[in-house]
């Protein structure tokens, strides 16, 4: 079985696709999307996987990274794992080395599942059928119709039970826009994401105007480097709005901090970031030892297979670049019904195939 299983090639290309339109949040204002997408083979077939990052990534895996694995056997997954982070120990393990060891270890869970014959979440074991999702954009750049249209169209297409917007931009003009949402989203949830654009008291501050419009979620109203000051927000934040950080957890040992400090009552964790499958399911045991519930950020194609298979999941980010670039570049891409989405269970691994073809426009 080791000598079946040995890999044999490690590839890593860089894709940058358009938004549709400018976007911005409460810290950064961007026009294009970087995808780094790997395929690892072994035994005549391919494993898929990649992370949202920069386009350097793919060459600190060509360069790197591939060798680590190479020769090694698939299906000792956690020992290859060892060897990456190890590899990257002198650059900084977190950041573009998280990146890419993300994207390589999701394609390594997906050719084991694909040489088992599995598909993945059943490789995992599911934990439930399908993961529930909200959508997620509302850019500090749209205009009210703009914002209006898109979280309308969640609700009334996808059946998103709640949607989140941007905000921290103009904190002066948030108001105005969270009006616009209530009135565009019906009975559906409001969430508010600053990216870590306030102070802890700003924050404050803000959360107490937010609750005038029932916003049930307050995403990194400060960064989540600064787990204190997170916990100073969520400790006077009004009753019923939520806390919620992770999405920059590249180690458990940042998601640990996070846990330590009591800084969220909803943990978020991106597999294209916190070490792939692997880094997931450890933060999500850790989530489960601290009893918070853990969301999945982003990259909704990519978590579905764990989404489904980890304890204490609440939902998954179905967020607007994300969803449009994984129907353009991934046959297999999961569609939204009711507000859930769940795992072709009839497709092995991840269920995804790559479209190099149509992908070849894009290639940086």
């Amino acid at each position: 079985m080791a000598n079946q299983a040995t890999i044999t090639a490690v590839r890593a290309r860089s894709f940058t696709v358009p938004t549709d339109a400018p976007e911005a949040d409460g810290t950064f204002v961007w026009e294009k999307t970087t995808i780094v997408v790997v395929h690892v083979e072994a035994a005549g077939q391919i494993g898929l996987g990649y992370s949202y990052t920069d386009a350097s990534v793919a060459g600190l895996i060509g360069e790197t990274l591939a060798s680590v694995l190479e020769g090694g056997d698939v299906f000792d997954i956690p020992r290859l794992n060892a060897a990456l982070w190890g590899a990257v120990r002198n650059l900084g393990r977190s950041g573009l080395a998280a990146s890419a060891i993300s994207a390589l270890d999701t394609a390594l869970w997906d050719l084991k599942a694909r040489l088992l014959d599995l598909p993945l979440a059943r490789l995992f074991g599911l934990a439930r059928d399908t993961a529930e999702i909200y959508g997620s954009g509302g850019f500090t750049s749209y205009d009210d119709r703009q914002l209006s249209a898109q979280l309308a169209g969640w609700v009334e297409r996808e059946g998103c039970r709640a949607v989140k917007m941007k905000i921290g931009s103009e904190p002066e003009r948030d108001p105005a826009r969270m009006a616009v949402a209530k009135h565009a989203i019906g009975e559906a949830a409001l969430f508010i994401d600053a990216n870590g654009a306030f102070t802890p008291k700003r924050a404050c501050a803000f959360a107490q105007a937010a609750a005038a419009f029932d916003v049930a979620w307050f995403e990194e109203p400060v960064t989540s480097d600064d787990p204190v000051g997170l916990a100073m927000v969520r400790s006077r934040a009004p009753v019923g709005m939520e806390i919620a950080a992770g999405e920059y957890v590249y180690t458990p040992d940042d998601m640990r901090g996070l846990l330590a400090a009591g800084a969220v009552d909803v943990a978020q964790a991106d597999v294209t970031r916190c070490g792939g499958y692997s880094g997931f399911r450890t933060i999500a045991a850790l989530c489960e030892a601290a009893h918070v519930d853990l969301s999945g950020h982003c990259a909704p194609a990519l978590h579905l297979p764990v989404a489904v298979a980890v304890p204490r999941f609440r939902h998954l980010e179905w967020f607007h670049d994300h969803v449009r670039i994984e129907r353009m570049l991934f046959d297999g891409a999961p569609v939204a019904r009711d507000g859930f989405i769940g795992p072709d269970l009839s497709r092995p691994g991840n269920g995804l195939t790559f479209k190099h073809q149509d992908a070849e426009a894009y290639a940086v």
